[in-house]
């Protein structure tokens, strides 16, 4: 752990005078107050201070008491779009206490007990992402200079990724440079769409980094004329945006994987507690979902019948069922490898710290009560007929917010792990699914206005 004299010393050399004491709301939104420099003690022993009744669920009102930002030194981020500016990501304290409304503290909770049992929960993550650009009228378009990424299969093209290439290498460069060791980035199957791949941590440490992620995308984007949007599915004719977690369990001691293993009849390479873990989340899939895809718009991406034709490149490759299988894209987890899984069900617009919280959480249920997952599919489940899905008793994936709020209404476990943040979600989502009812499309009135 950095100490306060080392940072101190690294600012100094790295020429900072200004700090960011950062949280997130319960989106996942990144809110900053900006210091300088010399109030670094007092952001470490005091916080920055925030109203909290000005953000979205952390159950203040305009009558509580400051919340305050103490941050973590262990997480110094230099700005690469602001040089003489780092960022700190903060915990949340009222009246000297800890908040449990924070999330970064409530997944800190999580983490903490699940490191008491021996453990320690490894992921990485993947931020497929869009440029866009506004037109006059209001609406978006993929970002496209060179009037070139015009391909129904994008993905990997070299002429479609040609214009992004200096926007990506700017990432690169600015990520490994903070030592994240990116070691690869592509043009994503939707036009205008990219991804820049880096090394996987622990969950803190990983949530830690796709917060900022999220705030360097948008600021170098705009250098290039482009709007970067981490929003689920901008089109309805092209692939959406997932933020696929990659995962192990691994010995608190060693770092061993616990979960990759010599001997194993279903030949994935995995050991019992992998299957155990696999096991719990399936069981807990259908409530864990409205925090991993946490919005109205995650479920344009979720959709049954997401295979051959659903979009423009031929496929969403999303998951509609609570499966897991081999090296497949199909499944809604994917066995990557030995030891190593993939949720492939997971948004660009989730809050990491809650998914994360909720994914320990529902797969140590799994292990602790040893649930087994099943055999793994094995077959492309986008050429299955839902008559053929249901026969095998697989279940289908809440198609709405509001079906995932009202299997996370009755799953305790998940709920444990948002502690009082369970609540506060699950209002404000309610409301959100409540006023996106209500509104009335361009669709609607195109298929209605005159019909009757």
């Amino acid at each position: 752990m950095a100490t306060r004299d080392q940072i101190k010393k690294q600012m100094k050399a790295d020429g900072i005078e200004f700090i960011l004491a950062q949280f997130v709301d319960i989106t996942g939104g990144a809110k900053v107050k900006m210091m300088p420099a010399s109030s670094l003690d007092d952001a470490v022993d005091e916080g920055a201070g925030f109203a909290g009744a000005a953000v979205w669920g952390v159950g203040q009102g305009p009558d509580s008491h400051d919340m305050l930002a103490r941050i973590d030194l262990d997480t110094y981020t230099p700005l690469p779009w602001q040089p003489n500016t780092a960022r700190f990501a903060g915990d949340l304290f009222v009246d000297g206490e800890s908040y449990p409304f924070c999330p970064r503290t409530n997944l800190k909770r999580v983490l903490g007990d699940l490191k008491k049992e021996g453990y320690i929960f490894n992921v990485g993550m993947e931020p497929e992402h869009f440029l866009v650009t506004r037109s006059e009228c209001g609406g978006i378009k993929p970002w496209d200079p060179d009037n070139v990424d015009t391909l129904s299969k994008p993905c990997y093209d070299f002429r479609s990724m040609s214009p992004a290439m200096a926007y990506l290498q700017e990432l690169s460069t600015s990520l490994s440079n903070l030592g994240w060791g990116v070691y690869q980035c592509d043009h994503e199957d939707a036009n205008g769409q990219f991804e820049v791949n880096f090394d996987f941590a622990d969950a803190l440490a990983t949530a830690d980094r796709i917060t900022f992620f999220k705030m360097l995308t948008s600021q170098v984007a705009k250098k290039y004329g482009a709007i970067a949007t981490h929003m689920p599915k901008p089109f309805s004719d092209q692939t959406g945006s997932g933020l696929h977690a990659h995962y192990h369990m691994a010995d608190a001691e060693s770092g061993e994987n616990k979960f990759e293993a010599d001997q194993d009849a279903r030949q994935l390479g995995c050991s019992a507690m992998a299957y155990h873990f696999i096991g719990g989340v399936l069981k807990h899939a259908r409530a864990l979902v409205a925090v991993t895809s946490p919005t109205v718009n995650c479920y344009k991406r979720l959709q049954l019948g997401a295979g051959l034709y659903s979009s423009r490149s031929g496929f969403t490759w999303t998951p509609a069922f609570v499966t897991y299988g081999d090296n497949n894209r199909t499944q809604m987890i994917r066995t990557a490898g030995p030891g190593h899984f993939e949720d492939r069900t997971v948004s660009a617009a989730c809050n990491p710290y809650l998914a994360l919280a909720a994914y320990v959480a529902a797969g140590m249920d799994g292990v602790k009560n040893r649930i087994d997952p099943g055999e793994p599919n094995l077959g492309n489940m986008y050429e299955r007929s839902l008559e053929e899905i249901r026969s095998k008793g697989i279940e289908l994936l809440p198609q709405s917010l509001w079906g995932a709020l009202e299997e996370l209404v009755d799953d305790e476990v998940v709920k444990s792990a948002l502690g009082p943040i369970a609540d506060e979600f699950i209002k404000l989502k309610t409301a959100e699914w409540e006023t996106y009812d209500q509104q009335i499309t361009r669709w609607e009135i195109n298929e209605y206005l005159t019909m009757f």
